[in-house]
């Protein structure tokens, strides 16, 4: 567990705890690429919600892998909340120094803008090995309170890091990224 005391902007000491980021890329999402779709847009408003209920649960530091997809917007949103929230933190755990140099030129702004903005940024490796990534996932789930996952059981890396945080003791919130609906009588 990750809990500190921390006195915020406004004089009050909480015990602060830290909540990680895992979910799908561009390629899982029912949206793929277009942010501006419906369901992206719905998605992204459950996200914001889902933050504010766990920062008013003394969540205050959220830690996101930087990836593409899910990573990336949970933390855009983790910085537009600190103009609500000042005293939360986003904390960028790279894999390695050049995880976005492969990008479009747009993905890798978006990518620096984020780490620019950031309070905090660890580096997994300063190079690319076959094991990174996987290091960089133990890494967030060892050092959370709550792994958030926007997932929906496709198998990859999220269920992955979602194992070894239940075999590690780490709460999980899953977080789909299409609402479910609940059909009713006729």
């Amino acid at each position: 567990m990750n809990r500190y005391h921390h006195t915020d902007t406004t004089g009050i000491s909480r015990i602060c705890k830290a909540c990680a980021f895992t979910g799908y890329r561009p390629a899982k999402m029912p949206w793929g690429y277009d942010e501006t779709d419906a369901r992206c847009v719905e998605f992204r408003f459950r996200l914001r919600e889902s933050l504010e209920y766990l920062i008013g649960r003394g969540y205050t530091d959220f830690m996101s892998g930087g990836a593409l997809g899910f990573d990336q917007m949970a933390a855009e949103i983790v910085l537009s909340l600190r103009e609500k929230y000042p005293w939360i933190r986003l904390i960028m755990v790279i894999p390695f120094a050049g995880q976005a140099d492969k990008w479009s030129q747009e993905q890798r702004r978006r990518w620096l803008d984020i780490i620019e903005a950031s309070d905090k940024v660890i580096h997994i490796s300063q190079d690319y090995d076959k094991g990174v990534f996987f290091r960089r996932n133990h890494y967030l789930v060892e050092n959370a309170d709550l792994l958030l996952a926007a997932c929906d059981g496709q198998p990859g890396g999220t269920e992955g890091t979602i194992a070894y945080a239940r075999r590690h003791g780490v709460r999980v919130a899953r977080l789909s990224p299409v609402k479910q609906t609940v059909p009713t009588a006729g």
